[in-house]
């Protein structure tokens, strides 16, 4: 990566992650990424164990299996506990696949009906408040429509007081990643103050019951991110009140079949969703730009420029975003070039499951 990027799980400078190629007879191919990282400390997945689980089970349960739409694999994969950024890392690829069989772009498939989108970034924890600050007026210049900042104990209301004192009017959420508790509660109820979009994933990881306590006590937006890893989470979270906004993504939840149903809930409980961040590479980033491009995603996500992140990506052309806007690509599928020269060049094992 360009920088280290620092949450309260701790800090990444090296990404490591999947990715996933699938083939037809007819020569056309699909792809799709395995958004895990090296440990298990965001979900309980890593790399090694996701793609044991593609190899072993879903690759072939796939090959043994005549597939005549994505949606299929849903149910196809229903047997197997959890293991969400496998299912979604293979499941992406077939989608991908589909839309290039169709000559239609992803989007299309998926049910897209915009063709930009609003695009926020997301900012890392900095042991000195001047390089955040100045991070901050970066994004801030180059037109993104949303920033977050990351937070935990010790770098949090002070944090955001002081941004607010340069920054008094831009959109800004802030990001707990899980950090704090209940006995929080107070702490988290100074954050009213500042004017915040929403604050994102307070409380423990899968929760939703101490939530939707801390989103009765609190003012500021509550949104599940953690917590949310199927259509059943976000239907109980939104009948207990434990948040106002989703943060979706992909992999957490399964992938993009998932994805269009919890949409839908959402749209039809007028709970706003926005599409998360995961490090991706392009592959993954394309396939966030395309689940965004539906109707009921209305708050900026985190599909930053893959300048933010890279320093060079492994699709052409890069994602750009402009003055915070992204176009929704379409030619088909993803719409991007896959960049075999680069993927090559920093791959550390290759792996081909046949029928």
């Amino acid at each position: 990566m360009k920088n280290p990027f620092t949450t309260s799980f701790g800090t990444q400078q090296v990404r490591e992650f999947g990715l996933i190629e699938v083939k037809n007879d007819e020569g056309f191919t699909g792809w799709g990424e395995c958004v895990t990282s090296r440990e298990p400390l965001y979900i309980e997945e890593f790399t090694e164990s996701s793609l044991l689980m593609v190899e072993k089970f879903l690759a072939p349960l796939v090959l043994e299996n005549s597939i005549n739409h994505p949606d299929e694999l849903e149910a196809l994969f229903k047997p197997f506990k959890r293991n969400n950024l496998a299912k979604s890392s293979i499941e992406g690829a077939i989608w991908d696949l589909y839309a290039k069989e169709n000559n239609i772009s992803l989007a299309e498939a998926l049910g897209g009906v915009q063709s930009n989108v609003e695009v926020g970034v997301s900012l890392g924890i900095e042991s000195d408040i001047n390089v955040l600050l100045n991070n901050i007026e970066e994004k801030v210049e180059e037109g993104y429509k949303r920033i977050k900042v990351k937070i935990k104990p010790g770098k949090d209301v002070d944090v955001v007081d002081q941004i607010r004192q340069k920054y008094p009017e831009i959109p800004l959420m802030v990001d707990a990643n899980s950090a704090y508790t209940l006995e929080d509660t107070e702490l988290l109820r100074k954050l009213d103050n500042y004017n915040l979009m929403m604050i994102e994933q307070p409380l423990a990881s899968g929760d939703i019951i101490d939530h939707a306590h801390l989103q009765n006590k609190i003012k500021t937006p509550i949104c599940l991110d953690e917590s949310i890893h199927s259509y059943d989470d976000v239907r109980q979270a939104i009948e207990m009140g434990s948040c106002k906004i989703i943060n979706l993504k992909v992999g957490r939840v399964g992938g993009l079949t998932q994805s269009k149903k919890i949409h839908e809930l959402c749209k039809e409980n007028n709970i706003p969703l926005w599409c998360g961040g995961m490090l991706e590479s392009g592959i993954g980033r394309a396939h966030n730009i395309a689940i965004t491009s539906l109707e009921n995603f209305t708050l900026p996500g985190d599909t930053a420029s893959s300048s933010r992140y890279w320093h060079k990506d492994i699709i052409t052309p890069e994602v750009v975003v402009k003055h915070g806007i992204l176009e929704v690509p379409n030619g088909a599928g993803i719409g991007y070039e896959v960049n075999m020269d680069e993927v090559l060049k920093n791959t550390t094992d290759k792996i081909t499951i046949k029928k």
